[in-house]
């Protein structure tokens, strides 16, 4: 299974919570579906044909975060309108924001049916190059993309591992969690249709370690070639 692993970074991100319209709140790490909705960026894939290919994708890529920044979250007040509107009146909200969030992403391509895409975006990631600009999340919190290195996960195995990783919660038995830096837990979109819904079944619950620290799990994991890190992969 062919595997990428990048860095992505901004001074603000905001994934929004479908929940929390009123005063809307941010997911704690970049999802999946944002992922993907950047990686369309990236290679200039209009909207429309985006919209095709956003449950391809969604069942195509697998991917994991781990955190190069403590998640720090911030309230601002701002007015948000729909695009293109001049006349709409709008009050501030108070909005959710991470602040300096960074992230080792890595992707791993699950059908070869996207191998295209995949291989695509493994260029531009290397060669710094972007249609569109990356974003986090919201279309006024720029990303920066900076190549890692690309590789091969391995297939399943099972064991105990340590990583710096999301981990599924429930599936993976914690075997050192202590009171000496916080775990983390958020609830992540992983599929989105052609409607540009996130199915609501299609959520799967993590836990994570604040950075800089690791866990340490029993379950299922895949082995990336360069590293050798034990990754969970969703």
């Amino acid at each position: 299974m062919k595997a990428l692993q990048f860095e992505v970074k901004g001074e603000w991100a905001h994934f929004k919570r479908p929940e929390t319209n009123n005063n809307p709140l941010t997911h704690d790490m970049i999802t999946k579906t944002a992922l993907i909705g950047m990686i369309g960026a990236v290679l200039g894939i209009e909207r429309r044909e985006m919209k095709s290919l956003f449950p391809i994708l969604s069942e195509d890529f697998i991917y994991n975060v781990q955190l190069l920044n403590p998640v720090k979250k911030i309230s601002l007040g701002l007015t948000s309108r729909k695009a293109f509107s001049t006349v709409e009146k709008a009050s501030p909200k108070s909005f959710e924001i991470l602040r300096n969030p960074a992230y080792v992403i890595t992707l791993a391509l699950s059908n070869e049916r996207s191998l295209n895409i995949f291989n695509r975006f493994v260029t531009a990631v290397k060669e710094e190059s972007a249609i569109y600009t990356p974003i986090l999340g919201w279309h006024n919190c720029p990303a920066e993309i900076y190549y890692k290195s690309e590789g091969k996960m391995s297939e399943i195995q099972e064991g105990e591992f340590q990583t710096n990783g999301f981990v599924k919660a429930g599936e993976y038995t914690p075997c050192n969690l202590t009171s000496e830096f916080r775990i983390g837990f958020d609830k992540l979109p992983t599929y989105q249709n052609d409607d540009f819904w996130n199915l609501p079944e299609k959520y799967v619950q993590v836990i994570y370690p604040d950075y800089p620290h690791s866990i340490s799990v029993k379950g299922k994991y895949r082995e990336y070639s360069v590293t050798s890190e034990k990754l969970c992969l969703i």
